[in-house]
């Protein structure tokens, strides 16, 4: 009854957008990498930047919420979407450093494929997270959320046939390498999916 006319600042929404543009330019580092002849270190080294950068807006967000007694959004839920957030990044960031760790030679194309859904993903966030400062357009908000979690199953399905072929072939070395690659990648998809439950959630804890 009281939250509606006790003052509330919304610094917290600031953080988000910050961090969903900077975890765009992860996910369009991430495509880039995945191209035909691509320098994989320099990404590697750009896309790790661009990840410290994020660490640090996570830990600024988690800063103002211990030091902030009113929050737009219950405090629960600002922690794990920040955290969510910045958990896209981290396995965008642990499955390029394997294929430089790795010495990938050529990228396999479903990477790319897979990288792409990560980049529709993150921009459908974006527009979620700008409509959930206001909380105007609740069904609009659901029907971006139902998008992501529709990236995150052809995320899944691109990801099985990534598994199927690359198990067909039968190199002992490509299974592992590529493997754990494929398996950080559907990590940061299935995030995506952790981050529109989330915001919808918030919608109907709002209604």
């Amino acid at each position: 009854m009281f939250r509606g006319i006790l003052p509330k600042h919304y610094e917290f929404f600031d953080f988000f957008d910050e961090h969903i543009a900077l975890t765009i330019t992860v996910c369009n580092e991430l495509l880039d990498a995945t191209s035909k002849d691509a320098n994989l270190a320099q990404k590697a080294n750009t896309i790790k930047e661009l990840e410290h950068r994020l660490d640090d807006i996570t830990h600024r967000c988690t800063d103002a919420l211990h030091r902030t007694f009113i929050t737009p959004i219950e405090r629960t839920d600002i922690h794990a979407l920040i955290k969510r957030l910045d958990d896209v990044a981290d396995n965008i960031n642990n499955a390029v450093s394997r294929m430089v760790l790795y010495e990938v030679v050529e990228v396999r194309y479903e990477a790319k494929q897979i990288a792409s859904v990560l980049c529709q993903a993150a921009i459908k966030i974006q527009a979620a997270l700008m409509l959930l400062r206001s909380l105007k357009e609740p069904e609009k908000i659901s029907v971006i959320c139902r998008e992501i979690r529709g990236l995150e199953d052809e995320g899944d399905a691109l990801l099985s046939a990534a598994l199927i072929r690359l198990f067909k072939e039968g190199e002992p070395m490509l299974v592992i390498m590529w493997k754990e690659i494929f398996e950080r990648l559907e990590k940061a998809i299935d995030r995506c999916k952790d981050i529109a439950n989330l915001i919808e959630g918030v919608v109907i804890d709002a209604a």
